[in-house]
């Protein structure tokens, strides 16, 4: 696919006339007439479907003590269903059918939340969790979209914490760290291989667990940094930043990407202005003024390297 820089490169070297430019621009780099119509169906589906579901929300607020119990499942239950014979049943577009499963996996929450409303089964809030994560599994497995497979994780996310905070209160926060961050890095790990062996994966999918991760290592960081107990796990998430960051800096050469190359060195300038705050005790205010020429300093060097890098990366084409 031909790129603005490539033309510009083909341009200054080459005799081609300024109506063959136009023409690439026309054909190859401006977006078409169809794509707007595509880009604006898509955008207006999902948000009549977000907001749809948004609607039987607040429709159940409203007139919950006017609704009969069979009736407020039984609305659930009928949208669920419709949704998905549409999205299994009809020929429309694929992403389409993706779009309303994802809605159909929405009200799958829904539904659960008022039969435990309902019923008052006095469920955990990770039991409500897990069995959202669970019915709405097969889908995500069958669809292999992005933006389910998005809510996918998130639920397996919002299941684990809530577990930790209401069965398993008592465990550190290295420890919790230590399985988020080892149980987001496989999904991460699967889709750097999955893109590897040419399955097409959105980069807004894999640059989000990436963030994920980042945020999840320098927040357990900063756990072993400022926690003065429980500090016997402390080793695992040492190594899972040197090893995950390592990769992430290793596969930001080898790919191109500077994303991983601006936000890992970002995290470690992060952390060590925290492990700074934390040796330092005395003489306050040469400390501050230590710490915040640091911060000044790497960030500068870290922006001034990135800018050649992509300079650099640049020529190479």
């Amino acid at each position: 696919m031909i790129s603005r820089e490539d033309l510009q490169i083909i341009t200054r070297n080459s005799t081609i006339t300024q109506t063959d430019i136009e023409s690439v621009l026309t054909k190859k780099i401006y977006h078409q007439k169809k794509d707007w119509q595509q880009f604006l169906t898509l955008f207006f589906m999902s948000l009549g479907i977000g907001l749809s579901i948004a609607g039987t929300l607040f429709f159940f607020a409203y007139n919950w003590n006017d609704l009969h119990k069979f009736t407020k499942l039984g609305i659930i239950e009928i949208l669920i269903v419709t949704l998905t014979l549409i999205a299994i049943f009809t020929k429309i577009q694929p992403i389409f059918k993706n779009i309303l499963l994802t809605g159909a996996s929405m009200l799958v929450g829904v539904l659960f939340a008022v039969f435990g409303q309902i019923y008052q089964t006095g469920a955990n809030a990770y039991d409500f969790f897990l069995g959202w994560t669970m019915a709405v599994a097969l889908w995500v497995l069958v669809s292999n979209f992005a933006v389910l497979w998005l809510l996918f994780l998130v639920l397996i996310n919002v299941t684990f914490g809530f577990y930790v905070e209401q069965v398993a209160p008592n465990w550190s926060g290295i420890t919790v760290h230590t399985i988020f961050i080892a149980m987001n890095a496989v999904f991460l790990l699967g889709t750097l291989f999955l893109k590897y062996k040419k399955y097409h994966i959105p980069k807004w999918f894999e640059y989000i667990l990436a963030l994920s991760i980042i945020l999840l290592i320098t927040t357990g960081m900063f756990e072993v940094i400022f926690s003065h107990r429980h500090k016997e796990n402390s080793f695992i998430v040492v190594f899972q930043m040197f090893i995950l960051y390592s990769l992430g800096i290793y596969y930001g050469f080898k790919a191109k990407k500077s994303f991983y190359l601006a936000l890992i060195p970002l995290s470690i300038i992060i952390l060590l202005s925290a492990f700074f705050v934390e040796q330092i005790h005395d003489k306050e205010y040469i400390s501050l003024l230590f710490i915040g020429l640091f911060v000044v300093v790497s960030v500068t060097f870290l922006v001034k390297y990135l800018m050649n890098l992509q300079k650099q990366w640049k020529d190479e084409k």
